[in-house]
């Protein structure tokens, strides 16, 4: 299995894309770290894990990732617990619909906060323990940290566009993020999903003209489901792409070739 003796944290891993790949990355043999805001949720992920055969239960820590405290409280809880990390899934985020001369400046900074800045503090935190297990080995195992993007990152949504400016920003930091961490065998790569049906969606799924928009101006002519998100992931955080840091993979369906 790609994940054996690993330890593995994702944020946002209460359902959607988070979820999935929490529970793909236990499938393959990683101890896995489920955080986000909702306990009930974690619980529930932590339960399907508990389905898996043979996979090794998985601990749960409720954290606000946009709260520098409360990122904090999470390393030293790794830290702690573990006293090691070996893959880290930035997937938390969220948004809202809104144009931009209606835009309130504390709804700006809220979604740059779900979408960015979670991805700058737990990546700074968390990296450090990476970091530290890095420099006490000889043969370095596989190190990698995986940004969910978006679509919406590569091309501007319709009334989101603090949510394509974060994406973006997002995209941009990973390869910043990647040429720091590369003298410590650390890679870092994001994935950018188009439509998936996740809860961030699932209004607008609900919405018949807009599922015939999508699959109108998608080459595959669907929308994505989670687990597909989950298999990029499972693959960019494992040595299979161990010559891979610093790219973004557009899993969109074929949104932008239309």
């Amino acid at each position: 299995m790609k994940f054996t003796h690993s330890i593995a944290l994702i944020t946002g891993a209460g359902s959607g894309i988070g979820q999935a790949a929490s529970i793909k990355l236990a499938k393959e043999g990683a101890k896995v770290i489920l955080v986000g805001r909702t306990k009930s949720k974690l619980e529930n992920t932590s339960a399907e894990i508990c389905k898996i055969p043979n996979a090794q239960a998985a601990g749960i820590f409720t954290a606000d990732v946009t709260s520098e405290k409360e990122v904090e409280g999470l390393a030293e809880h790794v830290q702690s617990q573990f006293g090691e990390l070996h893959v880290l899934i930035n997937n938390a985020g969220g948004s809202s619909q809104t144009r931009i001369m209606e835009t309130a400046a504390s709804e700006w900074d809220h979604v740059q906060s779900a979408n960015l800045k979670s991805v700058f503090l737990v990546s700074r935190m968390l990296g450090k323990i990476m970091i530290d297990g890095a420099k006490k080995e000889t043969n370095r195992q596989n190190r990698a940290i995986v940004n969910v993007a978006s679509l919406s990152g590569h091309q501007a949504g319709a009334h989101i566009p603090h949510y394509s400016a974060a994406k973006a920003g997002v995209i941009n930091f990973t390869r910043a993020l990647a040429l720091e961490l590369s003298p410590y065998c650390i890679r870092v790569n994001s994935v950018s999903p188009g439509f998936i049906e996740t809860p961030l969606t699932e209004e607008g799924l609900e919405n018949e003209q807009f599922v015939r928009a999508i699959k109108k101006n998608t080459a595959l002519k669907r929308v994505g489901k989670p687990e597909e998100i989950a298999n990029i992931i499972s693959f960019l955080a494992s040595s299979e792409a161990s010559y891979m840091t610093g790219s973004d993979v557009l899993a969109d369906g074929g949104w932008l070739i239309m």
